[in-house]
């Protein structure tokens, strides 16, 4: 006999969760084939690049002649389509590597342009749009603009086109998920169609994609449609919740090596950099990249249907094309919002004893409610989520590693919010 996981629930809630499992059934088949598709490329390129035992030997000191370090860059590069790679411990997070790779790319008197509107909260810090922090660009004398979205989240080309037209404009950035923003998050059929555009308009100035959460969300990357550099986390999809820490950049080899030189210093470029002992976590997480990001993409999937069938405002919904591993959900008011935060803590592996305080977090203007009970910190390909306490007062879940625990994770918040009395 198999017991049912949900058999202590009350009785309204386990039908809606079989009436979610019948509806969102073709979806999920649909994200096994992705999985599929993707995790066949990933293969493919380990065994192209003859990895063995031998490249996972970590190096240490300046990290000279690195043979594993340069294959997993290879083979990044070859993943991505593009010509070279830096896939580092060295960047303490995504944040670090799209200001290395922007800061490479820029110099005083320059301008910085966002086709997508305004950037989320830690990059306003890096510009300097927020805070007054030192080193940023505008102390740098390098200039910001961008062109908002339309009120529908899409793109207002017709202004853009007028926007670019300033000379002083070097590189054009495009962000793929939506940060604390309430529009969707761009998928790459929207994507080809910003690139193309900046293609025709200005063919001059260097293509930044900021891909956070996006890697393995599609079949498509942006660098396969000329994107000259592009950066994601390790400790998201790209590290399948396998690797520790770092980040990584793709892109043009010479835009890469300026980018090594301004992670490291001119000269030793992306020739230095030891591994230390994370070889290991790499490869082994960019091999199962393909699978943990699958596994995100249906708990996200199932939250996004079993949310709406009790009524809640979601996005993108549980049959929309899903181009990252984030789901929003919106509440309207900030208790249920701070109720169901808590929850998806209350059944994480990790701190599950802990009730998420909203509190003031570096680079965010806003207080931040947030549960992560992740074996890493700031994993969001964990299950994890956040927001700011803010009107709509909407939600920012991500992850997590196993479609069963998020299953089991996000109907017990939805439990514990809407079924159970204080």
């Amino acid at each position: 006999m198999v017991l049912s996981w949900k058999e202590n629930l009350p009785q309204e809630l386990q039908e809606k969760v079989d009436k979610v499992d019948k509806l969102i059934a073709p979806r999920l088949e649909e994200i096994d084939e992705q999985v599929l598709y993707n995790q066949q490329r990933v293969l493919e390129l380990f065994r192209k690049h003859r990895v063995g035992e031998e490249d996972l030997v970590p190096s240490t000191g300046y990290g000279y002649d690195d043979i594993g370090r340069d294959k997993i860059e290879a083979i990044y590069a070859d993943y991505f389509k593009t010509g070279d790679a830096l896939v580092r411990s060295q960047f303490s997070s995504a944040t670090q590597a799209i200001s290395v790779g922007l800061f490479s790319m820029l110099r005083p008197g320059d301008t910085l342009y966002y086709l997508t509107g305004t950037p989320y909260d830690t990059i306003q810090e890096v510009i300097g749009l927020a805070g007054n922090k030192p080193g940023n660009m505008k102390e740098w004398g390098i200039n910001f603009k961008t062109t908002e979205l339309l009120d529908n989240g899409e793109v207002d080309y017709e202004k853009a086109r007028v926007d670019l037209q300033d000379p002083s404009i070097k590189v054009v950035t495009i962000q793929r998920s939506l940060g604390y923003a309430v529009r969707a998050s761009f998928t790459m059929e929207k994507i080809k169609k910003m690139l193309k555009f900046i293609k025709e308009v200005r063919p001059d100035v260097k293509i930044f994609v900021d891909n956070c959460y996006g890697e393995f969300s599609e079949t498509e990357e942006p660098t396969f449609y000329g994107a000259n550099m592009m950066a994601g986390s390790l400790f998201k999809n790209a590290g399948a919740g396998i690797v520790k820490g770092g980040a990584f950049l793709v892109g043009d080899k010479d835009l890469i090596e300026g980018a090594g030189s301004r992670l490291n210093v001119p000269g030793a470029g992306k020739g230095e950099g030891a591994t230390w002992g994370y070889l290991r976590d790499f490869y082994q997480g960019f091999f199962m990249a393909a699978h943990t990001t699958g596994e995100a993409l249906k708990g996200m999937i199932y939250t996004a249907a079993l949310c709406e069938e009790m009524g809640m405002k979601v996005a993108p919904k549980w049959n929309d094309p899903r181009t990252d591993i984030v789901q929003t959900v919106t509440f309207g008011e900030p208790d249920p919002m701070v109720k169901f935060c808590a929850a998806i803590q209350h059944y994480s592996p990790m701190n599950s004893f802990v009730d998420p305080i909203p509190y003031h977090q570096d680079g965010y203007e806003d207080d931040v409610v947030m549960a992560s009970g992740s074996f890493t910190e700031g994993s969001t390909i964990e299950l994890s989520s956040d927001g700011p306490l803010r009107p709509p007062y909407r939600l920012y879940i991500q992850g997590g590693l196993s479609y069963a625990h998020d299953k089991i994770a996000i109907t017990h918040a939805v439990e514990e919010t809407f079924y159970k009395k204080d």
